[in-house]
């Protein structure tokens, strides 16, 4: 018998065993500064490739207004309490409304924090008896979420239809014996490669199986779409998804997230999804914050236009200069490089303090062995002079790894 932290003291785990070379650095870095295209790291102007405001609303001035307006009417505690019990108000009501209207679904459900919302969807949505089938890669609010199933649960390869039809065959086995139900979960967009899901090819699948698809789509939402509505838009899918998922962390520049579904649906997650039951209300200055970027979203199209000029234009500068940025059909560009984290972690410090980049750096156990990827978040608030900044310091950066100057 060994005491329980023991095995705390002996490792911090694949990561936190780089704690004493990484903190305030490679991971917990302070970005100081209005949230903006430029921001202040250790002292220094940087630009900013790490936020996912993608539509510039978090400092947006119709935005700030409105936060401001909320705070001083209702203070940051109002409602409190959980919904069920006395923190329901008119205004999330109103945001609900306006949300299911815009996503063109029937009923939507105001969430108070999008991983524990996706974690408690997901959860009630399934009984011992049901099959969860999901990507392989999906988020760790997805796979938490999973983890809460008493049932089977099975993975199908990232993307790989073939691989789902696959497990929904054998899902369909266990439920002949189980009597339950199968849901499919996929992303809209997934984060770190930037990959839409196959939501068409999916749905595509409904006509020969049956089961229920939950699409996650934080990446996708006001990013994607004529309209913003997201991925299912984008796909022309948007009336088979059976349950939508999307947080305000995002595009949207707050905190919170949000269901829609038919309201059979929703009116059945209300009552049952525990991390809104037993947890506090979303606070009326975000659900006010909420009204006004969903009323941006809508009536102001430029800045999606702006977004995707900047993804395109930097992306594509990438491509030109060879760069392998995998698969990504979003916002989302991640690029691929080959060295050990050492040299990663090198390489990351020459970008940010000679050439004044900053942008998050991801490697094992997230990625294979071997592998560097460094992820750009493009918005609307980035100009041409970043983007070719960051060009040029890519090329550099580039050519020294592979000169072996971070050895």
């Amino acid at each position: 018998m060994r005491d329980l932290f023991e095995r705390i003291y002996d490792t911090k785990g694949p990561i936190g065993n780089w704690a004493n070379q990484a903190e305030g650095y490679f991971t917990f870095p302070k970005l100081e500064g209005p949230i903006s295209n430029h921001m202040i790291f250790k002292g220094k102007k940087v630009i900013t490739w790490s936020i996912n405001d993608y539509l510039g609303l978090s400092n947006h001035p119709e935005v700030r207004k409105a936060d401001t307006e909320a705070t001083k009417e209702y203070g940051c505690a109002y409602p409190m309490g959980a919904r069920l019990m006395s923190g329901h108000t008119t205004q999330h009501e109103i945001l609900e409304s306006e949300l299911a209207k815009f996503v063109g679904k029937s009923s939507a459900y105001v969430l108070n924090y999008g991983y524990q919302g996706i974690m408690s969807t997901i959860d009630t949505l399934l009984t011992k008896d049901d099959v969860v089938v999901y990507d392989v890669d999906s988020h760790a609010c997805i796979i938490d979420g999973v983890r809460l199933h008493h049932g089977k649960r099975f993975t199908y390869k990232h993307n790989d239809i073939e691989s789902l039809e696959k497990n929904l065959k054998r899902a369909e086995k266990l439920i002949k014996q189980t009597g339950g139900g199968i849901l499919v979960i996929s992303e809209g967009v997934f984060g770190m490669r930037g990959e839409q899901g196959k939501l068409k090819e999916i749905v595509a699948l409904k006509k020969d199986y049956k089961f229920r698809l939950l699409v996650d789509d934080a990446h996708g939402f006001g990013t994607l779409g004529k309209t913003g509505a997201g991925t299912g838009e984008e796909q022309c899918v948007q009336k088979d998804i059976d349950v939508y998922f999307a947080t305000f962390a995002k595009s949207m520049a707050s905190i919170g997230a949000f269901l829609v579904a038919e309201k059979g649906v929703i009116d059945y997650l209300k009552y049952n999804l525990r991390s809104q039951m037993f947890a506090k209300s979303l606070p009326m200055v975000f659900v006010k914050g909420a009204m006004k970027r969903l009323e941006i979203l809508k009536t102001q199209p430029q800045l999606k236009i702006k977004l995707w000029d900047n993804v395109n234009t930097l992306q594509k500068g990438l491509l030109d200069r060879d760069f392998d940025l995998g698969t990504t059909t979003s916002c989302v560009t991640p690029v691929y490089l080959n060295g050990t984290i050492p040299e990663a972690m090198a390489l990351v410090r020459d970008i940010r303090e000679n050439f004044g980049i900053f942008c998050s750096i991801v490697v094992y156990p997230v990625i294979p062995k071997g592998m560097i990827l460094l992820r750009l978040i493009p918005t609307a608030t980035h100009t041409y002079e970043d983007i070719n900044v960051t060009l040029h310091a890519f090329s550099q950066i580039r050519g020294r790894l592979r000169a072996g100057a971070y050895k």
